[in-house]
């Protein structure tokens, strides 16, 4: 697995970068902001379409998040059986601090059939903390 997670800072309610190279991906969603119901819908099926295979919610209303991912991958397959390779675990971690969940997922976040060596760390707030957030990644 890789040791270094890819960053992506974005601001709630922006728009968001391509990642689809970065695929397949677990990803850890930090969110920091406070988001609308329809932006949180619209980054699930982006990071569904992506190549998300692994999402851990981490922050404010990550429990909604864990859903809503769920429901992106559901409809990615209009509620047909989603196959093995293409079906997206989700966690939410409400009550774990962040060094935690970045543990979780550096060490015992792995999908049943796809090897997901790539982690980006999706930091959802007014501003970005890169260097402090890949550092604790790695402490980890």
């Amino acid at each position: 697995m890789s040791e270094l997670p890819i960053y992506f800072h974005v601001q709630p309610g922006a728009a968001l970068p391509s990642i689809g190279h970065l695929a397949p991906f677990r990803v850890v969603v930090i969110i920091e902001g406070e988001v609308s119901v329809k932006w949180r819908a619209d980054v699930s099926e982006w990071l569904v379409s992506s190549g998300c295979l692994y999402m851990m919610a981490w922050g404010r209303d990550c429990t909604l998040w864990d859903d809503s991912v769920d429901s992106a991958n559901i409809d990615q397959f209009a509620f047909e059986n989603i196959p093995e390779d293409r079906f997206v675990v989700t966690t939410w971690h409400d009550h774990d601090p962040l060094d935690d969940v970045f543990y979780f997922c550096k060490h015992l976040a792995i999908h049943a059939v796809v090897e997901l060596p790539q982690v980006i760390l999706l930091h959802i707030a007014p501003n970005g903390n890169a260097d402090s957030m890949v550092r604790a990644y790695v402490r980890a």
